[in-house]
């Protein structure tokens, strides 16, 4: 065979190929068999081992997994990857869709829902059609580079269906597209990986979803082949002129995307609890876990415009099954000192298995929840996972005392350090008086080098403990001080240990603000507030000199939140220790963002000369503005470039302001 003809075959092998992956994944069909499949495979991988020069990154043979990686590098999400709010009955989606509708009360909504996977959410990043970098979600800012493990996923293409997408669309598609979806592991394929497991005397996966998330963190991209796991996208995060979830759905399908053939469009709540009640009906015999439902508001530009609480968008919710149950018995009942002083008091069960996984401990809140449960050390109750997830008491089992379980007492004294317990008016918690607690040192230090604070790797709590206990650190900035000499005394730290401890403490040095803020461990500050205070003051000192009025003037602080902050900066042992890290850190300041175009919604039609569409999209969305697909009653700026489109017209109907590409600069300035 010629070099020009092996190229062209190498071409139509590559398309034939990938016709079929899209039919079997994403249309459900089969026009031939997997062995015939395997042979054009095999076909395909022999030419291009004979000539290598024609091997892309979208070839179905690069799927075979490469080297293995040494670390997974950081990526931050260009937008935000939120997590969902979860609801459990008629009631509290009835209640959500009460607070949403206060927001946009003549809006009428209808709702695209889909079956919540119980998998792990990813990036998929395609650039001129070919899949270019995958990501985990991580803290929703910054996630895992895992591209070279997705690759080998069957369910994700390594090329969108270009051509599909333009023959229906007539127009090609934009330089860069985000897919956003879950990969997960199936019940049977969970069942044959933990058969290969204890045939290896390795230990078990507990359920799919742990299965799912162990393949996806390992190094080696040919274990994660091994392990057949799936995809289906959920989002679409790119303007192709869609209005709707289900439209970006489709879209996602067009482009050969493998989306939830059970997703569904429902014109009101009542096709939602339909819906709810079908998979409930259904969900033992679908291939794969699902914990309940995703209820999305259909129209994008609402879903825009109701915006984030905290870490959630406000117009989507997780509608969850009732979690699974099991009986077990109370042990004992220990209490945990956090980072802010707070009592927690924990049950320690005798071990059972609840929805895949076993479950030894519980927490019980605060000592009115003891009161409301009734709870005593040897009673006999009821655990299950709330969503699913967190282990919880709902019941005790009265009938089944003996005569023989004891009353659990709350603390008056701090069980670590022997001080006072208090309890401040208005609040369910207890707290341990003593600032200086050694429990609380140590919480907050474990929180301080956790992975959405300064991320120090190696250092973990046994090894706070360990340097707790020899006297080598007191506080947090004491931590940048360690010098391999240090650490190598202490017993069972080796040489490599010391050295790989120093060198993640040095590179861990420089952080960012929000970060920092996080890091600080302030009462009732999460990551969200984190990233909103340093958004809106730009450094630690403004931060520092705030007063509790300015501090309200965050998005996200109320008056509790503004008090604590307040409050922080101005203890003596807190400005102590920033003194400390002062001098160990290097904190990367931003630029605070003057939103001047917050609220104001903008059309774009015709080709900009100073910039690319996406480019002016940032650009408004930089500076607070939003994006409409089209102009409509509600748009400020139709932003006119040469040869307008429909767009034009219609925002000259509607007497919306045009302006030309000069002004549209202006405004940016």
């Amino acid at each position: 065979m010629l070099k020009q003809e092996a190229k062209q075959r190498i071409e139509k092998l590559k398309k034939e190929i990938n016709h079929h992956r899209y039919l079997y994944h994403v249309l459900d069909k089969q026009e031939i068999s997997e062995a015939a499949l395997d042979s054009l495979k095999h076909e395909l991988y022999k030419l291009e081992q004979q000539y290598p020069e024609f091997i892309t990154p979208d070839s179905p043979t690069q799927r075979v997994g490469g080297q293995p990686l040494k670390e997974f590098k950081k990526v931050e999400h260009k937008i935000r990857m939120l997590s969902l709010q979860d609801v459990f009955d008629e009631q509290e989606i009835e209640d959500w869709q009460k607070r949403i509708k206060k927001l946009i009360p003549n809006e009428k909504l209808d709702y695209y829902a889909e079956v919540k996977m119980d998998g792990l959410a990813v990036s998929l990043i395609y650039k001129k059609g070919i899949f270019f970098q995958g990501s985990t979600r991580g803290n929703g800012i910054i996630g895992e580079d895992i591209t070279q493990n997705l690759k080998v996923i069957e369910a994700i293409p390594l090329k969108l269906e270009t051509e599909n997408f333009f023959k229906e669309m007539k127009k090609n598609l934009p330089e860069e597209i985000e897919i956003r979806g879950e990969v997960f592991m199936s019940k049977k394929s969970f069942g044959e990986l933990n058969k290969i497991q204890k045939k290896n005397n390795q230990p078990l996966f507990a359920n799919p979803r742990n299965a799912a998330a162990g393949s996806l963190r390992q190094l080696d991209s040919k274990i994660v082949l091994s392990r057949k796991l799936d995809f289906y996208a959920y989002d679409l995060v790119a303007d192709l002129s869609q209005k709707t979830h289900q439209e970006s759905h489709q879209l996602a399908k067009l482009l050969g995307v493998k989306v939830n053939p059970e997703s569904r469009y429902c014109r009101d709540l009542t096709d939602v609890a339909e819906y709810y009640r079908y998979i409930g009906k259904i969900r033992q015999n679908l291939p794969y876990l699902t914990d309940g439902i995703v209820v999305n508001v259909n129209n994008i530009f609402l879903f825009k415009k109701l915006g984030i609480v905290g870490k959630a968008p406000r117009a989507a919710v997780a509608f969850k099954y009732p979690a699974e149950q099991a009986t077990t018995i109370v042990e004992d009942i220990i209490i945990q000192i956090g980072r802010t002083g707070a009592l927690t008091p924990v049950a320690i069960l005798e071990p059972v298995k609840v929805a895949g996984s076993t479950v030894s401990r519980a927490t019980l809140h605060n000592e009115d929840e003891i009161n409301r449960l009734g709870i005593k050390i040897g009673d006999s109750v009821i655990v299950q996972k709330a969503g699913d997830v967190i282990p919880d008491i709902v019941k005790v089992l009265l009938n089944l005392r003996t005569g023989k379980e004891k009353k659990f007492k709350f603390p008056s004294q701090c069980p670590v350090c022997g001080s006072a317990v208090i309890r401040k008016k208005g609040e369910v918690a207890h707290y341990c008086a003593n600032k200086n607690c050694f429990a609380q040192n140590k919480e907050n230090l474990y929180h301080f080098v956790s992975k959405s604070a300064f991320d120090i790797k190696h250092l973990g709590p046994k090894i706070i403990d360990k340097l707790l206990e020899n006297g080598l650190i007191e506080d947090a900035a004491d931590i940048f001080k360690l010098k391999r000499g240090d650490l190598e005394p202490i017993e069972r730290f080796a040489e490599k240990s010391a050295v790989n401890l120093i060198e993640a403490i040095n590179q861990s040095g420089k952080i960012s603000l929000a970060r920092l803020i996080y890091a600080l461990g302030i009462r009732h500050i999460g990551e969200e507030t984190a990233i909103d205070l340093a958004d809106y003051f730009g450094s630690l000192e403004k931060i520092k000199n705030a007063g509790e009025e300015e501090l309200k003037s965050v998005q996200s602080v109320g008056e509790v939140m503004a008090k604590s902050i307040y409050e922080w900066f101005r203890d003596k042992k807190n400005s102590r220790l920033l003194d400390k890290l002062s001098r160990e850190i290097e904190i990367e300041n931003i630029k605070v963002k003057k939103l001047k175009l917050k609220g104001k919604i903008f059309v774009l039609t015709g080709n900009l000369q100073s910039m690319t569409r996406e480019e002016a999209k940032n650009k408004i969305r930089d500076l607070g503005g939003e994006i409409s697909s089209s102009a409509g009653k509600n748009t400020d700026f139709a932003v006119a470039g040469a040869e307008p489109g429909s767009k034009y017209e219609k925002a000259e109907r509607l007497g919306v302001k045009i302006i030309g590409e000069k002004e549209f600069l202006d405004i940016l300035k």
